[in-house]
């Protein structure tokens, strides 16, 4: 797209300001050669084949942290880029100093975007401590989410505008919609019951509880079209990767996948 656009623009090129002529020559490309690479054992497939293709991909030589060490990695992957002392807490999007960490008022603390009840993995190395699905939450609204699944509707949350929650489901503010989703296809498709944890699938359900489902499907993948991948998001993703756990979410990176397994 941004080829295209400097083609078209080429006389005028010379005359635009300086960040912007300098963000359209930087821009990269739409897929690196090294995102090939990693991928290239999906390429081609779609349905359970593109699934069981990518399972394998984000399952292989993966590190896994343990539950203090997700702290200081929360840190820098949810840092916030105007202020680095501090972390942009999911739900709400404040910035709240890193080292206001715990389980106070006031404090932010894990938040498991897939809860630990659906699939009853707990904090141990693994799903409980995988970052792709981890983000920092203010205490309160990490407690008024609790387990519930996720769909549309409800009453506002007084403590985070803009979302909305009601007896088994929690609506995510439409700036974290996509996130959200997108860390949940993730989860179903790197745990599939065959390193120790339970086999974590998705449905149409609100009520899902103890059981290692979460839903709702169409519901989620509604939010991933309409909240496409961040800025932010992509720098989270590849800091995982290179930093912490050497392994990738494939939808922030092709967000098309997830139409071509669960559409």
């Amino acid at each position: 797209m941004h080829r295209t656009l400097l083609i078209c623009l080429s006389t005028a090129a010379l005359t635009l300001p300086l960040p912007l002529a300098a963000a359209a020559d930087t821009a990269p490309a739409d897929t690196a050669p090294a995102d090939h690479a990693y991928y290239a054992d999906a390429e081609g497939k779609s349905g359970e084949s593109l699934k069981t293709a990518l399972h394998e991909i984000i399952s292989t030589d993966v590190t896994r942290l343990s539950y203090s060490q997700v702290w200081d990695a929360l840190m820098a992957t949810d840092q916030d880029p105007s202020d680095p002392g501090s972390v942009v807490l999911l739900y709400t999007g404040e910035s709240r100093g890193a080292d206001r960490h715990g389980g106070n008022v006031g404090d932010w603390n894990r938040e498991h975007v897939w809860p630990q009840s659906h699939g009853d993995f707990g904090t141990s190395a693994g799903p409980g401590t995988d970052v792709h699905h981890l983000r920092p939450t203010d205490v309160q609204v990490n407690s008024l989410r609790g387990n519930k699944d996720f769909d549309d509707g409800g009453s506002p949350v007084s403590r985070a505008p803009g979302n909305y929650t009601d007896g088994d489901s929690w609506e995510a503010r439409n700036e974290d919609k996509g996130d959200v989703a997108r860390m949940i296809f993730y989860m179903a498709v790197r745990y599939e019951g065959n390193d120790g944890f339970a086999d974590l699938e998705l449905d149409n359900d609100t009520s899902n509880g103890g059981t290692p489902y979460m839903g709702r499907l169409d519901t989620l993948l509604a939010w991933h079209a309409q909240d496409p991948p961040s800025a932010f998001e992509e720098r989270r993703n590849e800091l995982i990767f290179e930093d912490y756990q050497g392994n990738r979410n494939p939808f922030i990176d092709h967000p098309e996948w997830a139409e071509d397994i669960w559409g």
